[in-house]
């Protein structure tokens, strides 16, 4: 494992890197909102070296190692920016390699909308359970006092009401995720309004992702809506999706993690064999 900090969008951001021998490929990783890439190390990241790809990793801005206030961001803009400068980085170390984007629920909003967006050189995406719709509705009044957070004091966090019990039906994934003390549960108007709006964007323009996109959900998720997903795939004319019947939001991290790592490595074969 190769760590590093980088002076990407105004801040240090920390990353590292996991190479297999004789790499085909690569993966730029993209965590979720509150947790850390560092998260991926056990089980994520060697399946990926194993399927022969290099992978590259980074905490988000406020997340993890990286700097910033813990769940707060500059807006949109710096995620994309960041996104930009991990591609251009994975592309430099791995020149003519064929790249893939692997993002989970924020993750996945962000590398879907920077596709949409921007393009890039990645020839496909995989998208572990995306943030695209909340398979919950905030309180009312905490939604008007956020955006009125947003007009005067968008950096201002309050709790992000993400239910820890939620991610995995496994009870020793829950106690993990609450022991991690890279992990938090703080969100700026910054943070959240503009990645709830850029999931609805997506949805609105799926059709136009062209690239292959696996798209992998919990049918039971209680964070992320699995409609979102379902929606998603019927507009993406190159999308695969993938429903796991009873499960959570951290596929990689539940008791089907078997069966999610295998439909990966399926849809991986297809373009490294």
């Amino acid at each position: 494992m190769e760590e590093q900090f980088f002076s990407w969008a105004g801040t240090q951001i920390y990353g590292y890197w996991s190479v297999p021998g004789r790499p085909k490929g690569t993966v730029l990783l993209v965590h979720g909102f509150g947790e850390h890439s560092g998260r991926y190390r056990e089980e994520v990241v060697p399946f990926l070296c194993e399927q022969g790809l290099a992978v590259f990793a980074f905490d988000l801005v406020g997340h993890g190692k990286s700097d910033g206030k813990r769940g707060h961001c500059q807006g949109y803009g710096q995620l994309m920016d960041l996104l930009s400068e991990a591609v251009t980085e994975t592309q430099n170390r791995f020149p003519g390699l064929p790249l893939f984007l692997y993002g989970h629920s924020m993750g996945g909003n962000l590398v879907l909308n920077f596709t949409l967006r921007h393009g890039g050189p990645q020839k496909g995406i995989i998208a572990s359970s995306p943030y695209l719709k909340l398979a919950f509705k905030p309180p009312s009044w905490k939604l008007f006092f956020g955006r009125m957070l947003q007009k005067i004091a968008p950096a201002v966090t309050i709790p992000s009401g993400l239910d820890p019990a939620g991610i995995s039906r496994d009870a020793e994934e829950v106690r993990r995720y609450q022991s991690d003390p890279l992990v938090h549960d703080r969100v700026s108007p910054a943070y959240s309004f503009p990645v709830i709006e850029a999931g609805e964007a997506i949805l609105e323009k799926a059709g136009e992702i062209g690239i292959p996109v696996l798209v992998l959900h919990g049918d039971a998720d209680p964070i992320i809506d699995v409609e979102g997903s379902v929606t998603f795939a019927k507009k993406a004319p190159n999308s695969q999706l993938v429903l796991f019947p009873g499960a959570f939001h951290e596929l990689h991290h539940e008791r089907e993690r078997k069966a999610f790592f295998r439909e990966i490595g399926k849809w991986l074969h297809s373009f490294l064999e």
